[in-house]
Formats: structure tokens, sequence, C-alpha cells
């Protein structure tokens, strides 16, 4: 999820922490749990600072070992460890458990999303991602916010997120239901699909698909229960040329392809040097796709530029690549 809906789920999570007797007789248990809270449901997202180094790094390990299951142990206690010091009057225990109810529901709502998490490390480096709810869902941030006014307004914060938990599990299995739907449909469409992926908007009757056979790529989109192709490539398989080595061994295109599971590819040859271009097909925006790992060598095969990461138009894309086109 985003980092707004987890810190408004921090929030939630500390009024329903409330309903623990320990946590309610306690001022100092009740302060500290809902600071645990909110720091604990931002913590595994510390990774973000990865991208101020650059793209590759950032996608190739975002939501990787900080999400992973020693994370989820270690950090509720580093978290406890120090707001324990402003705390001493806190119940340590009770401290503990709640901020480790944080971290695991951030690592665990986060599985929900397209993009996923690497959940299992270090026992598997899969990425988990079930795809049924987008990264920033307007349902479920509007529902916390609500529920955060009603508190505000001088309701039990205990039963108020109760309620509101109750509500957005109902919420998850109707967007489950919907995504079936959608599967289903695009099943009858290409009946011999080897792979489907069909990922969450942030509208609840609009979602994007690409898939796969033995021969083509499909890309669509399903809008209000219409499930329509948008565009097909043939399945050409990566050659293993030595300008495609090449350009494997650079940091942008490596991390894109550990990330991207659904791409097409593209090789240029201009007058000195050559363009290589990855595309990922789940991300189709207003008939351009914007998620890209582009790798320029010059005629021996020597990186020149690369950029993996979001473009939208090609000047952009050139800008970062900080050539002028050919």
């Amino acid at each position: 999820m985003d980092t707004g809906t987890h810190v408004v789920m921090g929030i939630a999570l500390g009024g329903l922490a409330t309903l623990d007797p320990v946590v309610f007789g306690s001022h100092a248990t009740t302060t500290s749990v809902l600071i645990a809270t909110i720091a604990g449901s931002q913590i595994p997202d510390i990774d973000t600072v990865l991208k101020l180094r650059n793209n590759a790094i950032y996608i190739r390990n975002h939501r990787g070992i900080t999400h992973s299951i020693p994370a989820v142990i270690l950090w509720p206690l580093v978290l406890t460890a120090i707001i324990y010091l402003f705390f001493p009057g806190a119940n340590l225990f009770h401290l503990w458990a709640w901020t480790f109810a944080a971290v695991f529901i951030h690592v665990f709502v986060d599985i929900f999303n397209a993009y996923g998490t690497q959940a299992l490390r270090p026992f598997s480096t899969k990425w988990i991602a079930l795809g049924v709810i987008n990264t920033f869902d307007p349902i479920i941030f509007g529902i916390h916010v609500v529920g955060i006014v009603i508190w505000v307004l001088g309701a039990n914060p205990g039963y108020t997120f109760l309620i509101m938990y109750i509500v957005i599990f109902g919420y998850y299995l109707a967007r489950f239901r919907a995504k079936k739907k959608v599967l289903n449909e695009v099943k009858t469409i290409i009946p011999d699909a080897t792979e489907i992926i069909i990922a969450p908007t942030m509208k609840f009757h609009h979602w994007r698909i690409a898939a796969m056979n033995e021969k083509q790529f499909f890309v669509g989109k399903s809008e209000d229960k219409q499930v329509k192709i948008l565009d097909r490539f043939n399945r050409i398989p990566v050659p293993h040329t030595p300008v495609i080595e090449a350009a494997k061994k650079d940091k942008n295109l490596s991390a894109f392809l550990s990330f991207s599971p659904v791409y097409r590819w593209e090789v240029d040859e201009y007058n000195d040097y050559f363009e290589i271009r990855f595309i990922d097909l789940r991300y189709r925006s207003n008939g351009h796709y914007p998620f890209v790992a582009v790798v320029q060598l010059d005629c021996h095969l020597k990186p020149i530029s690369s950029y993996t990461g979001w473009v939208f138009s090609e000047k952009k894309l050139r800008k970062k690549l900080s050539i002028i086109p050919s």
C-alpha cells in the first residue's frame, strides 16, 4: 500500500488496541502503543530511501529484505526497545505485541497488491502478489479516514475500528470475487493462455490484463465487467546474441528482468550505437507502456547509458538517457 494508507492503518490499529484491557488501563501503554502502531506501519518501507541512489537498486530491493520473515521479527523488537525508553511505565509485552501486529499487517496487506513482496525470504525469493488491491485504494483509505474522524468526534475507538475492519474484510472478499470474474472471462477469450496477470486499478470495476499463450502476448483491460483485448504481440524469444548478452550485464536491465514477468524486447542499431529496450506489458496507460528498461551500447558493446523506471513520453526517456535521439 502507499504511505498515506499505511499511516491511517497505523492510527486505526492504535485505536483498535484500546480493546486490550492492559493497553486501555495505562496511559503510558496507550500512548506508546499508538506511536508504535504508526511507526510499525511505516518501518518496512524504509527501503524507499534506496530510490535516492537509483531506480535499479530500488526496483531490485524494494519490498524485499525489509518485508522478509527476519525483518517482521526484527522490526518490532527494535521499535519496542526505542519507544520503551521514552515510556518506561508501559507494559513491555503488550507494547511489543501491538508493534508486531502493525509490522505484520503492513507486510500482509502489501501481498494483495500487484507489486507484491518477498515475504517468504529467506526461504524463497519469489514475489508474492495477489493483485486484488491497488497500491492506493481510495475505498480502503476513505474507510480509515471516516473511522478516524468518528474517533475524533468522541466514539469508542476500539469498537469503531473493529467494525471498520469487518467492513474492509468484506471489501477484500468482494475484490477477490471481482477479479475471479475477470479471470474467467479472459480464459474464455484466450482459452489456451499459459499465464494471465490481472492487476487492479483505483476503480473497482477497472482492471489491467496481461496474458500469454505459446505464440502471443495479449494486453487488455476490463471496465464495467467487459473485457477487451487492446494489443497483441508475437512472442519472440530473447536471442543469445552478443548485443543482448552485453546489455543484460547492465544493472538497470538486470533489475528490470528480476522484477518483470511479462515483457517484449526491441533492438535498434544506429550509426554508432545499439539501443536495447525491454518493455513491461502489465502497465499499459493511454496506449503507452511506461515501465521500461533501456540500454545503449557503443559499436564495441561498451555501455553508453541506461535507464529503468517509469517514463510517459519518448522525450522524457531521451532526457533520462542524456542523448539526442538519432
